[in-house]
């Protein structure tokens, strides 16, 4: 069975360019809160808890690879995730309607469950050709990948990057 990492190693081979997101660092985004204040962590937390309540662990696999801001001129590739999606979506409509109760901004636009595996120059166009190896990656079988908790990261800059510290894990039930 195929995993991310040969995603990646596919994907780095066919676009030699593509800066690869560490292995360590991929994660499926179910909201960006942005810069906040301190004091509103507890509260962050609080709405990862009650998000997380009553949803048992569960499994997605790689479905498809696509581009942002679109496949043909990509600054990002990231994976579609096929599966359980039904959980994530309950997961993350749990957490906007908390980020809305504490009148945080929220990103209205379409959400798609992804992971993002790697960057590139804002330079580069994608030919149909390329499209059609790269639908290829992800015509192979994958194991599944468990989802057992959701995390609360914060995001410190640090020397020109970021530096994501865990301020809590939820373990699904």
């Amino acid at each position: 069975m195929a995993s991310f990492q040969d995603i990646q190693k596919d994907l780095h081979t066919l676009i030699p360019q593509a800066r690869l997101t560490n292995l360590e660092k991929i994660h499926l985004t179910l909201a960006f809160v942005g810069e906040q204040e301190d004091y509103l962590k507890p509260d962050l937390i609080s709405i990862i808890k009650d998000a997380a309540k009553g949803i048992a662990s569960f499994e997605v696999a790689p479905g498809y690879i696509d581009g942002f801001p679109n496949l043909h001129n990509p600054e990002v590739f990231w994976v579609g995730v096929k599966g359980d999606i039904d959980k994530i979506f309950l997961i993350r409509e749990r957490v906007k309607d908390g980020l809305e109760y504490l009148n945080l901004p929220i990103d209205d636009r379409r959400f798609i469950p992804h992971i993002t595996i790697a960057k590139i120059n804002n330079h580069f166009k994608l030919d149909r050709k390329l499209e059609a190896k790269l639908e290829q990656i992800t015509s192979k079988p994958f194991g599944p990948i468990k989802i057992t908790s959701i995390k609360l990261f914060e995001s410190i800059p640090s020397g020109g990057f970021h530096k994501h510290n865990t301020l809590a894990e939820i373990k699904l039930s």
